[in-house]
């Protein structure tokens, strides 16, 4: 068992400085000179009899024991053999399945693909049953809190950037929830299901929540009471300090640990310039079963309303968490690689977006192309052609309708309705005098000028960054 166990190291050692050079560019020959050592070490090693062999692969195995109570909300299918299947309900369990499989140990990524749940649809909430995330993870072992205040940074702006309206970050920690149950005398089979129960705080009264714990999960009325002592306080790093010196919990290693990164974290934030954004919440637990830090949901402050626009209720439209153990389910070794990322839920910004705009009666821009080129008068076919090739050889997001001669008209409507914000309109005067006509379709407004200016002119016009709002 000795000389087996130290040729094992030699094979990870030799693996090792193979992956170092790939990662390097050595040249072809040093990297088939060190993969030949490679395998001959795992020749002498001989086939691993009597060991479990771990096939990774696609089906509800994989999904399964990650969610907590939300796995019913996965989608089970069944493939020819009969063997269970899943379409997958978040992006972090299959980059987390993916690290395991191909023996990632460190990477930063974002990620926006389709998702799938099988719950009530709810259209003016922004909830589907096929939706997009996107997501942002960071893997790697790292320093406590920086890759997790970067992820806080990277949500912060990009919620900023949408205007959307004022947010807020809730921020907590698994480990304080986890000391929190223990020193209320929850028992330990019981605490996913109460976190479950913690976690619609946001959404209904602590009376409903206290309700569902003693009535359906049967937990005392008097340990329900004192989870119900901490789980409704909020506040920023002072909250942090004040349960640092809680008598209870602060003599909880769990607990105590996760007070100690939140602080960590807040000083970090402070840094960052966003601390402002962000709160400590004890009711925020985010029920999946995978997290095992820190934690995290944006929601909105105040719907982006106006005068005579109805207030929005779409929930939370972004959150994330550190997850150190998730890889480690899927490596045949268990060995562990520390990620934490976020999640952006974009139909939940896409509904957010879209019923301003009808409230404000606004169109919604549906392209990026910047210029309409049109033509005011017949068989002008080729100039429009000619001035078109112009504009994408200066990299101008340009169009042009499909007919030989479109009426004016016709043009000004299209570029109303898909929110085209310019129109280079050609005439026959116009092509005498040198000049293009360049209208803003908002105000109406229309000026002449010189072709050769004509690029600048429109990139001066569209310079600043397309707003979705």
């Amino acid at each position: 068992m000795a000389d087996r166990a130290a040729l094992e190291d030699l094979v990870r050692v030799q693996g090792e400085r193979v992956r170092g050079l790939k990662q390097q560019k050595a040249s072809a020959e040093q990297i088939e000179e060190e993969v030949a050592k490679l395998l001959k070490l795992k020749a002498q090693l001989g086939p691993d009899e009597g060991k479990p062999k771990f096939v990774l692969k696609t089906p509800k195995e994989t999904l399964t024991g990650k969610y907590g109570e939300d796995s019913k909300l996965i989608y089970d299918l069944k493939d020819q053999g009969g063997e269970l299947l899943s379409l997958r309900y978040d992006l972090t369990v299959p980059f987390a399945r993916y690290l395991a499989m191909n023996k990632l140990t460190n990477i930063k990524r974002y990620h926006i693909a389709k998702v799938y749940r099988r719950d009530n649809p709810a259209m003016t909430r922004g909830r589907y049953r096929e939706f997009y995330q996107c997501d942002f993870d960071i893997a790697g072992q790292f320093d406590p809190m920086l890759p997790d205040a970067e992820c806080l940074k990277i949500m912060c702006e990009i919620l900023s950037s949408l205007q959307i309206g004022d947010f807020l970050v809730k921020v907590n920690d698994r480990r304080i929830l986890d000391g929190m149950f223990a020193i209320c005398g929850v028992p330990d089979s019981k605490f996913r299901t109460i976190c479950s129960s913690v976690d619609k705080l946001d959404k209904v009264s602590w009376e409903e929540v206290k309700n569902e714990m003693v009535g359906e999960k049967g937990l005392a009325p008097e340990v329900a009471d004192r989870i119900g002592d901490y789980v409704q306080q909020h506040g920023g790093v002072s909250l942090v300090e004040q349960l640092l010196q809680d008598p209870k919990l602060s003599q909880n290693k769990q607990a105590l640990e996760g007070l100690g990164d939140l602080k960590l974290l807040f000083e970090y934030l402070t840094l960052f310039g966003i601390a402002d954004k962000i709160s400590f919440d004890l009711s925020l637990a985010r029920g999946l079963d995978y997290y095992t830090g820190v934690i995290y949901e944006a929601v909105l402050l105040q719907p982006p309303a106006r005068a005579g626009e109805e207030p929005l209720g779409v929930g939370s439209v972004a959150a994330g968490g550190r997850y150190d153990g998730l890889v480690g389910m899927f490596d045949p070794k268990g060995r562990k690689v520390p990620c934490v990322g976020l999640s952006i839920g974009v139909e939940r910004i896409f509904s957010i977006v879209e019923q301003r705009l009808e409230a404000l009666e606004e169109k919604v821009r549906t392209t990026e192309t910047q210029v309409l080129v049109a033509s005011a008068q017949k068989k002008l076919l080729e100039e429009r052609l000619k001035l078109i090739s112009e504009l994408w050889d200066a990299g101008i997001k340009a169009e042009l309708l499909y007919k030989k001669n479109p009426k004016l008209l016709n043009q000004l409507q299209y570029c109303e309705e898909t929110g085209i914000p310019l129109v280079a309109i050609i005439g026959e005067q116009e092509l005498k005098d040198g000049v293009i006509k360049l209208r803003s379709v908002a105000s109406r407004e229309e000026v002449d000028v010189r072709r050769e200016d004509l690029v600048e002119e429109i990139k001066r016009r569209t310079s600043q960054p397309l707003c979705i709002c």
